[in-house]
């Protein structure tokens, strides 16, 4: 009988390129095994049917998921104009069709420029969203509909990047907690016909991109080669490049890492957010919050942690 290999305490961000058929827990929980990863966590749910970038964090790195969850996204979407589905994607049912597909391509682009900007959007029945601890869409699998709190959120770009008969594809950026089969909802109502989404891939969140991801079968390829799987990983400050970064000596990261407020004096950062903190050698040690005096207090402490490459 073979012995089962302890788990490992590991620190940094995997960037997978989820496939499609499986949820966002199962490609986790795949990845944790090939790792033999004590702890770790995702970044925000891909639907099943999607596919693309999904970082995972491990260890320490699960201290900045929350981070990432807050990011802009950017998707590839596919949609299909003139079926309107019971989910909103291809996974459901066809409940109406339309002949009425407009045939001209300025029509299109001018649905898809109205999609643009600020405005409050219901989250679908069909979705990850939890009411007493449920997934929505399990209600909605039982015919089930609850009422749903609409969430701001923006659509920052939208680029029409194929049209062709009924098929239009679109490239977004935009707010967390945009949910794309809405807003393809919301394009055929535009358009007079009525669609859904037909594919769904995820270009980046925050400052990852997919061109920096691996597959699942390549992690799960490496599985037993865990010096080659450790390599594929990130920094876990690599998530939080949009912060300010201060560089300490000896007796103040002493302090800060007994959770000390450090002075003014000791952080000469102008930053009023939140600030990365590192040490001697670019030792990242954790978050800190600029107070309105000048002062740091430590906010996220994660000791010893090397940070190569530092911007």
């Amino acid at each position: 009988m073979p012995v089962r290999q302890a788990r490992r305490v590991i620190d940094g961000i995997l960037l997978l390129d989820k496939p499609l058929g499986i949820s966002s827990n199962a490609a986790l929980q795949r990845a944790r095994r090939a790792f033999h990863a004590a702890k770790a966590g995702h970044t925000g749910n891909l639907d099943v049917a999607a596919t693309g970038l999904l970082p995972l964090c491990f260890g320490a790195a699960t201290k900045v998921c929350g981070f990432m969850l807050g990011a802009d996204k950017r998707y590839q979407a596919l949609i299909k104009l003139g079926e309107v589905t019971t989910t909103g994607d291809a996974e459901g049912t066809v409940v109406t069709t339309s002949g009425n597909i407009p045939v001209a391509r300025e029509l299109v682009q001018q649905a898809v420029t109205a999609l643009l900007g600020v405005r409050m959007q219901t989250p679908p029945m069909y979705s990850a969203l939890k009411l007493n601890g449920q997934p929505l869409y399990r209600l909605a699998r039982q015919g089930i509909a609850v009422p749903r709190t609409p969430l701001r959120i923006e659509i920052k770009a939208a680029e029409l990047t194929y049209f062709q008969g009924a098929l239009v594809g679109l490239d977004v950026q935009c707010s967390k907690g945009t949910y794309i089969r809405v807003l393809a909802e919301e394009l055929g109502e535009q358009l007079g016909c009525g669609a859904h989404l037909q594919a769904l891939r995820r270009i980046s969140t925050g400052p990852f991109d997919l061109s920096q991801a691996v597959t699942l079968a390549t992690v799960e390829d490496f599985a037993g080669d865990l010096a080659r799987l450790d390599e594929l990983l990130l920094p876990l400050d690599s998530a939080l490049r949009d912060f300010a970064s201060v560089q300490i000596d000896d007796a103040a990261a002493r302090a800060f890492l007994q959770g000390q407020r450090l002075p003014p004096q000791a952080t000469p950062v102008t930053a009023t957010d939140w600030v990365r903190v590192y040490g001697k050698d670019d030792n990242f040690l954790g978050l800190g919050v600029r107070e309105a005096d000048g002062a740091l207090r430590p906010k996220r402490i994660m000791h010893g942690i090397q940070a190569p490459n530092r911007n």
